[in-house]
C-alpha cells in the first residue's frame, strides 16, 4: 500500500506541478539523516514523497490531524508520526531518533507550521535540540513556488505551477554544551534557517532576511 500511496503522490505532483530539483549532489549517501525545510504550503508534504522517492522517509504531523480518519489511514501508510506541537514530546522524541537510527530520514520543517504570509518565519527549537542530541547530519532544502494562493490560482486556471526545490551542503551541529544552552540552541536554530533562507527568492525569506549568519552565507556563496 505504502508503495501504491507514493506512486500515486507522484502521479498527483506530476499532473499539477513542474518541480526542478537543485542540489541533488549534496544528498546523503544513505538515510539515517534531517531533512530541515521551510513550508510554504499544504503541497510541501507531497513534494517530499516525489523528490525523496528512493529513501524510506518519515514526517512528524501535528496531533491535532490524529483527529481526522482519513489522515490517521495516510499517517498508517506513509510513516506519519502525531506528535505534540505545543509542550515537550519525549516519546515522539525518542521514536524520531529509533527511526534514523534504523536508517529513516526525517522531514521536518523547524517552523512548526505553513507560512501563511508566505514568508520563513522565526523556527523552533526543537529541530536543532534534535540533531544536536543525536549527531546525525542536516540536510538544508528550500522550497519555492508551493504558496496556497499561487498554487489555487493556478490550478482554478488549469495551469502546472512552477516549484523549485533546492538541496544544500550537509552540516553537522556541535553537541549542546552543558552551559549557555539556551543561547547554543538559538544559535544552532539560526544556523539551520539561515542555510533554509539563503536558497530562497528574498522575498520568502521573512524572519532572516536581515540576519547577519544570512549574510555571511551570502558571502562565501554557501549555495546550492
Amino acid at each position: 500500500m505504502r508503495n501504491a500511496l507514493r506512486r500515486f503522490i507522484r502521479f498527483v505532483v506530476r499532473l499539477l506541478t513542474t518541480v526542478e530539483i537543485r542540489g541533488r549532489e549534496h544528498m546523503p549517501v544513505q538515510g539515517g539523516f534531517v531533512v530541515a525545510t521551510n513550508h510554504l504550503g499544504f503541497l510541501d508534504a507531497a513534494l517530499a514523497y516525489y523528490a525523496l522517492d528512493q529513501w524510506d522517509i518519515f514526517i512528524p504531523v501535528a496531533e491535532k490531524w490524529e483527529e481526522s480518519a482519513v489522515l490517521r489511514w495516510l499517517g498508517k501508510h506513509l510513516n506519519f508520526i502525531f506528535i505534540d506541537r505545543f509542550n515537550p514530546d519525549l516519546k515522539a522524541m525518542r521514536e524520531m531518533i529509533r527511526r534514523m537510527q534504523e536508517g529513516q530520514t526525517l522531514i521536518i520543517a523547524p517552523e512548526g507550521t505553513r507560512a501563511r504570509d508566505e514568508k520563513l518565519a522565526q523556527g523552533k527549537p526543537g529541530v536543532a535540540f534534535l540533531a544536536a542530541k543525536s549527531g546525525f547530519p542536516i540536510l538544508p532544502v528550500a522550497i519555492a513556488g508551493t504558496e496556497d494562493r499561487v498554487f489555487l490560482s493556478n490550478l482554478k486556471r488549469l495551469r502546472r505551477t512552477h516549484v523549485i526545490v533546492t538541496g544544500g551542503p550537509v552540516f553537522n551541529l556541535p553537541p549542546l554544551p552543558r552551559e549557555s544552552r539556551e543561547a547554543s540552541l538559538q544559535n544552532y536554530t539560526d544556523e539551520i534557517m539561515c542555510r533554509i533562507a539563503v536558497m530562497l527568492p528574498e522575498k520568502n525569506r521573512g524572519h532572516y532576511a536581515n540576519h547577519p549568519r544570512l549574510k555571511e552565507l551570502q558571502q562565501h556563496g554557501e549555495k546550492a
